[in-house]
């Protein structure tokens, strides 16, 4: 067992799936759930991703010796804040964020204040899908977590938290912060930039009705993480602006190159572009496998 007590800010799609891997691997004595709203105190229950919730911060994160922060980024620094005078010395405090920079500029310095130890965690899992009710306790199982340690981090601290993301099959790389959010605006936020503004072209209210009617397999998938949580991508995009922002520009670079090419009808440029694009989904693809657990 890795954990005697582990408090989880946030019990939704994340949160919720940490809860149950936890307690089905048995590698947490107990764990207690922050949330909101006295709506989700039901849920988290019926989904039995926690042993206990609550919507006081207080009793949640008292005694605890893992906090982990699952709640939308532009919600941490306060509810960290607010957490502060219960918690005790020593303890972990970690995150689920897609950005790393903004978050441990504000967590990391609220922890030291408070003798916690914060390590910044990205597990590379999630679903287009919200609330405790779509967790899944085998969510984590095959994907990456990228841990982003800095000058200040506890190494014992760091150690526990890469063993937390282990122990739920995950394969943990240690990142930067910085390179960390550039990486992940190519890999994570810029798809999803791409499916909201697919989704918002092709099915705007002025089309013809036939237009959502030829939409079949292809833009079902390309839009797939479009209908993820408005409020959670809002605070990633935002905060991961630059780094966004260049792969939005490096993006219409490349779609210029291929809207040059279909403009001019040259077939052999057309046809060069999307083979170096398969060729490299292909290569990608076969890489995943090979380093997915028991392959």
């Amino acid at each position: 067992m890795l954990f005697r007590k582990v408090a989880i800010i946030g019990v939704g799609l994340l949160g919720g799936s940490l809860g149950l891997a936890l307690r089905q691997r048995r590698q947490a004595g107990c764990v207690h759930g922050y949330v909101r709203r006295q709506a989700s105190l039901a849920e988290c229950r019926s989904a039995g991703a926690v042993d206990d919730v609550s919507t006081d911060l207080t009793a949640v994160v008292t005694d605890a010796d893992l906090v982990v922060l699952c709640t939308p980024i532009g919600q941490m620094a306060d509810l960290l804040a607010g957490a502060l005078p219960a918690l005790r010395p020593g303890v972990i405090v970690t995150d689920v964020g897609s950005v790393k920079g903004p978050v441990l500029a504000e967590a990391e310095p609220l922890c030291l204040k408070a003798a916690a130890r914060f390590i910044g965690s990205h597990p590379m899992a999630g679903s287009e899908k919200t609330g405790v009710t779509a967790a899944q306790a085998r969510l984590f199982e095959g994907a990456v977590c990228a841990v982003t340690p800095t000058t200040r981090s506890d190494p014992a601290a760091l150690v526990q938290v890469e063993a937390l993301w282990r122990v739920l099959g995950m394969q943990v790389i240690r990142l930067e912060p910085g390179t960390h959010d550039v990486l992940v605006a190519h890999a994570s936020h810029l798809p999803q930039a791409i499916a909201a503004s697919l989704a918002g072209l092709v099915l705007d209210p002025t089309s013809p009705p036939e237009q959502a009617q030829l939409c079949a397999g292809g833009f079902r998938d390309g839009t797939r993480i479009a209908a993820g949580s408005p409020e959670m991508w809002r605070d990633i995009l935002v905060a991961n602006r630059r780094p966004v922002t260049q792969a939005i520009d490096a993006f219409v670079g490349r779609l210029r190159v291929l809207r040059k090419a279909v403009r001019a009808g040259d077939a052999e440029a057309v046809t060069e572009f999307l083979q170096s694009a398969k060729e490299r989904r292909d290569a990608w693809m076969k890489s995943r496998h090979a380093h997915r657990p028991g392959a």
